[in-house]
């Protein structure tokens, strides 16, 4: 009777984290979503334009970016892609946060693994969590994208989010969902093994040395070390993902990049090692408040259901 018991209370406790995970993504993710679009932008500039180029792509900065945007579709255009990035984080981010936490928990009870581990732990996490989510993610990526065609007098490829999956499947193949895939599996190793591991970590070391109780400003500031370090880690991957993912081709068409090392080369070749980095700082501006409004709200809300600190 006991076991049942303490099963149903185990699994009412992984539904709720899995809740309130959704929610604070949700939260999140319309908070800074403005970012993450005049990031896309930043990183699809000059695309494949050759740095010795008769007609150089003339240069630019993330405000002049967002301030285009703004200017050619209002304010609603810094939202475009919104609805297939909340639903891309109804999977995302409840699989690798909740797949954290009990991978962590099966392999140390008490949680007390180096930051090796939890680096480990991280990216494992992120990796199934990223294949599950990626056609969303395509999406959205393509709908930012479609953001140029419309500012320069083209018809958007898309519609909507749906007519963005219909399109992709017709013209693509269902395979064609997954396009990026691996560039995308490598930036969620690299930005969960940085963020989870190093917000773990960091906040733990914050409370066990007295810096701060278990509250806001220990998570503000474990989150702020996070968004770093996941922002250095996985901006070359992000630019490869975006890119890749960007491309769409008929079956049997030409394509741009023929697969994620092909894009690296021809990236680093034509525009510079520094291409790589394209948007490192919309990242990090978006990773950085990102962060601190899930992880701040994630926690309190835990708190309030009466869960335990993460």
């Amino acid at each position: 009777m006991e076991a049942s018991q303490t099963r149903i209370q185990t699994q009412t406790r992984f539904r709720i984290k899995i809740l309130l995970t959704s929610l604070s993504a949700m939260v999140a993710e319309t908070a800074t979503f403005p970012i993450d679009l005049t990031k896309t932008r930043l990183q699809l500039h000059g695309e494949s334009q050759p740095l010795s180029s008769s007609t150089p792509t003339p240069s630019t900065n993330a405000f002049r970016v967002a301030s285009e945007i703004v200017r050619e579709q209002g304010v609603l255009g810094l939202y475009k892609g919104l609805s297939p990035a909340i639903i891309r984080h109804l999977f995302y981010t409840p699989i690798r946060i909740v797949g954290y936490e009990n991978l962590r928990n099966f392999v140390s009870s008490d949680g007390s693994l180096s930051l090796s581990s939890k680096a480990l732990v991280g990216g494992i996490s992120g990796v199934i969590a990223q294949v599950v989510a990626s056609p969303a993610d395509l999406v959205k990526v393509r709908m930012q994208a479609d953001g140029r065609m419309v500012s320069r007098g083209l018809q958007p490829r898309y519609k909507g989010p749906f007519d963005a999956l219909k399109k992709i499947v017709a013209m693509e193949g269902f395979r064609g969902l997954w396009k990026g895939v691996f560039p995308n599996v490598q930036r969620a190793f690299l930005v969960n093994m940085g963020e989870l591991a190093c917000y773990d970590h960091a906040k733990r070391f914050v409370i066990s040395n007295q810096i701060s109780a278990d509250n806001i400003y220990a998570h503000t500031l474990a989150s702020i070390m996070s968004g770093l370090s996941a922002t250095a880690l996985s901006c070359p991957a992000d630019v490869l993902k975006t890119r890749m993912m960007n491309q769409a081709g008929g079956k049997g068409g030409n394509v741009m990049y023929k697969n994620s090392y092909d894009c690296l080369v021809k990236t680093v070749k034509i525009e510079g090692l520094t291409a790589l980095w394209k948007g490192f700082f919309p990242t990090w501006a978006r990773l950085g408040p990102w962060q601190f409004v899930f992880w701040v709200s994630y926690e309190k809300f835990r708190q309030t259901a009466g869960l335990s600190s993460f």
